[in-house]
């Protein structure tokens, strides 16, 4: 079960915790209202996101975070790094967007007895192939939200996944209109479900 932090119906908390593992992202918003079970935290490891979580002493006791046995850094730092430069030139006012913290990350799942586990380059670079078919405008990096999806099908073909929270809507430099469209043909194909879908497949649903 992914848990997006976009609305999730009451009745569906119940399904969430009776998952086999659950992923949350950075500051669990989603926690409470769509279940608590937490088992992996999905996080921003550069730029502003980081930093926030890692100085919220608020973030390090939330009880989705301290439940959660894994901390996973979406964002690879060789691929951030090389991605600076050309930042640099394309939106400047994104100066800090690739400032690694995931070493920070690092040390704080070693503080806490948990697995830390970064997202390889590798699978943000198949989001970027999958994406180009649906002519996405110029975006910056996919969300975090899709990365986790790739990882996911990626290395648990066989599982049973599932999306809750997911409406495809924020930051002006992620191409979420394209991942619609990306989770929606997984949603054909069989490969993901949208908890509260009546079907496999719908486009329509504000999941």
């Amino acid at each position: 079960m992914i848990v997006g932090n976009g609305e999730v119906a009451d009745a569906e908390a119940g399904i969430i915790d009776a998952a086999d593992f659950v992923i949350r992202f950075n500051d669990c918003r989603s926690y409470g209202a769509s279940g608590s079970r937490t088992d992996a935290v999905a996080v921003c490891n550069t730029g502003r996101p980081a930093k926030a979580m890692l100085g919220s002493p608020e973030w390090r006791v939330h009880p989705g975070v301290v439940s959660a046995g894994e901390i996973w850094s979406v964002r690879d730092p060789e691929k951030f790094a090389a991605m600076r430069a050309p930042l640099a030139v394309s939106h400047p006012d994104l100066d800090d967007f690739c400032d690694d913290y995931t070493d920070a990350f690092i040390a704080f799942c070693a503080d806490t007895g948990k697995t830390h586990v970064v997202i390889d380059k590798s699978i943000h670079e198949a989001v970027d192939a999958a994406l180009s078919a649906f002519a996405p405008p110029p975006y910056v990096v996919p969300s975090s939200g899709m990365i986790v999806i790739a990882k996911v099908l990626n290395a648990y073909a066989d599982a049973e996944v599932m999306l809750a929270g997911f409406g495809h809507v924020g930051w002006e430099w992620h191409p979420f209109a394209a991942e619609r469209q990306l989770v929606d043909r997984y949603i054909a194909a069989g490969r993901l479900r949208r908890l509260g879908g009546k079907t496999l497949v719908s486009s329509s649903h504000g999941a």
